[in-house]
């Protein structure tokens, strides 16, 4: 059965508790760079949970659906990285959920590949699109999991050129543990169980 439903599905008993958002630039030319490991959960996680992502609106690509019990919403900023935090705030708004029913999936260069953090506030940490969501939203206490994509070979590379740029056919093996271990974290996040989630994947 297909947990896909409509954005005005809306109601008191039944409404959405979680904005799970996945960070990254649209279009085919960022597709699969480091930068992107935040899209590329979001879609593990819709495939998981038969979410189709299919929708135009809050400046993103969206669909609704059901994690377990749980109504989540789940988004894809179009706005480009930097200005992420438009699209999260927006859809904040619509469905008036607060701040630390929001998660946020991203990628972290101080990790390596197929590492993986949970924490439920902190700052950006350098990460613009996180910056972004902090800056608008005002506050710092929302759900982040980072994703290691690994550190820049050598202070030759640009930073921006390396986020930007693709994975190594080796770590993309490890990208896939992460991003599965990303699926198993946001069940368990989101029946209350953050705790949990650090614990098995810290």
């Amino acid at each position: 059965m297909n947990s896909q439903l409509s954005l005005g599905s809306y109601n008191s008993d039944n409404k959405i508790k979680y904005i799970i958002a996945g960070l990254g630039n649209p279009g085919e030319k960022y597709k699969n760079t480091r930068h992107n490991v935040g899209f590329m959960a979001l879609d593990r996680i819709a495939k998981e949970y038969n979410i189709d992502i299919n929708l135009s609106k809050f400046q993103s690509k969206c669909g609704i659906g059901f994690i377990g019990q749980t109504k989540v919403l789940l988004l894809k900023p179009q706005t480009f990285m930097n200005e992420s935090g438009r699209a999260v705030l927006e859809a904040m708004n619509f469905y008036k959920i607060p701040l630390e029913n929001v998660i946020v999936l991203f990628d972290d260069i101080s990790f390596e590949p197929g590492k993986m953090r949970i924490k439920n506030k902190g700052t950006h940490g350098g990460h613009n699109g996180i910056r972004s969501v902090i800056n608008l939203c005002g506050e710092e206490n929302f759900i982040r999991i980072k994703i290691g994509v690994g550190e820049r070979p050598s202070r030759d590379w640009d930073l921006a050129d390396w986020v930007l740029s693709s994975f190594k056919e080796e770590d993309l093996s490890k990208i896939n543990d992460s991003i599965n271990n990303s699926v198993n974290a946001i069940k368990l996040i989101t029946e209350n169980n953050i705790q949990k989630a650090m614990n098995l994947y810290n």
